[in-house]
């Protein structure tokens, strides 16, 4: 009788988990240090990660699949808590349709007993994903850098501590971080970029560009449409703008080259070093140019209007759009290209 009592209870422990297997496979994803997931997908879905700490690498392929990989590794000297570290930090992979939501997060009571007990965060995390080629991506992580190679789609990535890496994008990229350096081999679309703390290097964008730091430089090799540069501790070098270009430095030399007439007027100034504007023989502009620190003003054109040695007022190739150039501690050139 005993042993009847036994397997039957046997069978209904086996039926009670099979009418839950998303309770047992979520406690199961919690134990583990390596959590891997896999999804097939159309292209044009988007992949969405919110993490509350930890690096982010996607990478692409031909496969109209997403694979993900979270790796969590705790530090040496907490291992004897590996166990309870890892089911604190709760990690969910998850599709709706097309796209697929990574979150990992600790509740706020592990984070109070991580900062009583361990002075710092006892695990690493890591995120490495697999997308189709034409794909979008939602990345934010608050501690950790984030890199994602060649994209057909949007990109848009923010961290609150770590650098920003973006191959060729065939769509618009939206990035911040809080400290670290940005790089963007290219984009089909805008680049909307900012770091608090870092040197922003842009290579051919096809639209707008909106470029800000306030401790780095910045360069940009092309850019199709206008430009705002923007940075409290470096120069600035636009290669080639083929709009309007609005860029200022507190420290360090703005030089830009401008290859069309521009659409609006451009600014380029600097408190602290030179302005070098290099611009295609045939455009006309107006220049409004001036060096309030002693320095000399000087064009490879002649100017129709009036030419001193610090400052230059008249017009180009009959006149445009104005070129507006100031200096407090260094020369201005205006030169042919």
């Amino acid at each position: 009788m005993r042993q009847v009592i036994l397997v039957a209870a046997a069978f209904a422990a086996l039926a009670v988990s099979a009418l839950s297997p998303t309770a047992s496979a979520t406690a199961a994803l919690q134990s583990e240090a390596t959590i891997q997931r896999g999804f097939d997908v159309a292209t044009g879905g988007t992949l969405r990660v919110d993490a509350d700490f930890g690096s982010i690498e996607v990478t692409t392929s031909d496969a109209n699949r997403v694979e993900v990989t979270v790796s969590r590794e705790v530090r040496d000297r907490y291992r004897d808590d590996e166990q309870q570290i890892l089911a604190e930090l709760q990690v969910d992979v998850s599709q709706s349709g097309n796209d697929v939501v990574v979150v990992a997060e600790a509740s706020e009571d592990a984070r109070e007993r991580w900062r009583d007990e361990y002075r710092n965060t006892p695990v690493q995390m890591r995120f490495a994903i697999r997308v189709p080629r034409a794909y979008n991506v939602d990345l934010e992580t608050a501690g950790g850098s984030i890199e994602v190679s060649d994209l057909e789609g949007e990109a848009r990535s923010s961290t609150a501590g770590g650098s920003l890496r973006f191959g060729n994008i065939e769509g618009s990229v939206w990035a911040r971080t809080a400290g670290g350096n940005i790089v963007l081999d290219g984009s089909s679309g805008t680049a909307d970029v900012r770091t608090s703390g870092g040197s922003i290097t842009i290579g051919a964008v096809d639209g707008t560009v909106d470029a800000e730091t306030s401790g780095g430089s910045i360069r940009i090799d092309r850019a199709g449409a206008d430009v705002r540069a923007r940075t409290s501790g470096g120069g600035i070098e636009v290669e080639e703008v083929r709009g309007a270009i609005d860029a200022s430095t507190a420290g360090g030399t703005v030089r830009a080259t401008i290859t069309e007439r521009p659409a609006g007027d451009c600014r380029l100034s600097t408190s602290g070093g030179s302005v070098v504007v290099t611009l295609a023989g045939g455009i006309a502009v107006d220049i409004d140019a001036s060096s309030g620190g002693g320095g000399s003003v000087s064009s490879d054109f002649e100017v129709d209007g009036r030419v001193r040695r610090t400052s230059i007022e008249g017009a180009i190739n009959g006149g445009g759009p104005q070129l507006h150039l100031r200096t407090s501690g260094g020369s201005i050139r205006i030169r042919r290209r």
